[in-house]
């Protein structure tokens, strides 16, 4: 499974901060090695350089061999909280397109 971080010019795309979220993601979704082709993450500040609440942003899109793209979106006062919200959210949607291929 290839990992794609991707951030707008308000967040720092550290090598440390992509080294992070590609661990979390390969540990949390590994399972999924089978099904999922690519995943790619985009993490933003809607409000760039103003405080505000819930203003990170990360859309995490799960790329599955041969179907449609599946994609979440997350909101968070942190980019961290945002990420683990949006991890979380795409590894319940994988585990239901996952139970939908085991039936047919």
């Amino acid at each position: 499974m290839l990992v794609q971080i991707n951030t707008d010019k308000n967040i720092e795309g550290s090598s440390r901060l992509v080294e992070f979220f590609t661990t979390e993601i390969n540990n949390e979704l590994s399972r999924f090695d089978s099904l999922v082709t690519r995943v790619e993450v985009h993490v933003s500040d809607e409000n760039a350089n103003k405080t505000g609440k819930n203003d990170k942003k990360c859309v995490i899109e799960a790329r599955i061999e041969k179907k449609q793209p599946i994609a979440v979106t997350a909101f968070a006062d942190t980019t961290e909280k945002a990420f683990f919200e949006a991890l979380g959210k795409v590894e319940r949607t994988l585990d239901s397109a996952l139970e939908k291929i085991k039936e047919h």
